[in-house]
């Protein structure tokens, strides 16, 4: 008896984070599989033990597919593209959101569930991003500073399977009674504003850390320019009210906010100052210059 494998006429790669999230992935990868060789695709499945191995597994191997499918968290995302970047690995990738939060997928209107996200990525429409540099590392949705930074990979897994993005929430109001100001120095195609600062964000889009969507002429998805968007220290109650009122319309144009684009930007702080690239920990800087690398990322679904 022969078997005809002749309908399989590309060859894809599954990237899989068993344990983002609520393990959902686990419930579903016969059907996601299924779903992609429904499309001509041959899967390879590799399943990741330890942080990192998404992207040895993308830097050594994903030039060999025509297609490269990350299922797991924001984390495990950026692991992947940073292997491909690194390796110059140039082909399509799809995104399984299988996270506790999935901002990425939120912000850019990607279907989150498992089974509707494989055949919106079988389906194979093709969109272009830019993808952040930040020194000799990688990001694709933001990077940043101050408040609240560390919540993103120090708040326990139970907690965040568990309430998602309300275990951000609860673990913020602990970060309250800690809040410092921070004096840096931000410079974007030769302007600079200096001042205090409780949190910044950098974004390759205009899709900013969830808080604000910037009009596409200061920013768009695939133009090679970056933006900054730093909330100043509030010194008194109008202070606060002004910055509530800004987070909850979504509007930046207020005095407490500052937002800068360009081409390039270069962060200086005077002391040592904690980054989170993509909800993962980058160290400590006290000067890193950001840039993007335009188009890099070509989304399918």
């Amino acid at each position: 008896m022969s078997v005809s494998v002749s309908v399989f006429s590309k060859k894809a790669l599954l990237v899989i984070n068993p344990v983002a999230g609520r393990k959902m992935i686990q419930r579903n990868i016969c059907d996601v599989v299924r779903c992609l060789m429904d499309q001509g695709y041959l899967v390879t499945t590799a399943v990741t033990s330890r942080r990192g191995e998404a992207r040895e597994l993308s830097y050594s191997f994903g030039r060999d597919f025509d297609l490269l499918v990350c299922a797991g968290g924001d984390g495990t995302l950026n692991e992947c593209i940073s292997g491909m970047a690194e390796g110059e690995v140039r082909v399509p990738v799809g995104y399984l959101p299988c996270g506790s939060t999935n901002d990425f997928a939120l912000s850019h209107g990607l279907p989150l569930d498992p089974h509707v996200a494989a055949a919106t990525v079988a389906a194979g429409r093709l969109r272009q991003y830019d993808l952040g540099c930040f020194g000799e590392r990688y990001f694709l949705h933001h990077a940043l500073f101050g408040a609240f930074t560390r919540l993103a990979y120090s708040t326990d897994q139970s907690q965040k399977n568990l309430l998602g993005f309300g275990a951000y929430v609860l673990d913020s109001l602990k970060e309250l009674p800690n809040l410092k100001p921070i004096p840096l120095s931000v410079s974007a195609d030769g302007i600079t504003e200096q001042g205090e600062y409780l949190f910044g964000t950098v974004s390759v889009d205009n899709h900013i850390a969830g808080l604000y969507t910037l009009p596409e002429e200061l920013i768009g998805p695939a133009d090679g320019r970056v933006a900054a968007v730093l909330i100043k220290v509030p010194k008194s109650v109008t202070d606060w009210d002004i910055l509530g009122r800004s987070f909850l319309s979504g509007d930046p144009n207020c005095s407490m906010v500052k937002v800068l684009t360009g081409r390039e930007l270069l962060v200086t702080s005077s002391e040592p100052m904690e980054w989170s690239l993509d909800g993962e920990s980058s160290g400590l800087q006290t000067q890193v210059q950001i840039s993007a690398k335009a188009g890099f990322l070509t989304l399918q679904g």
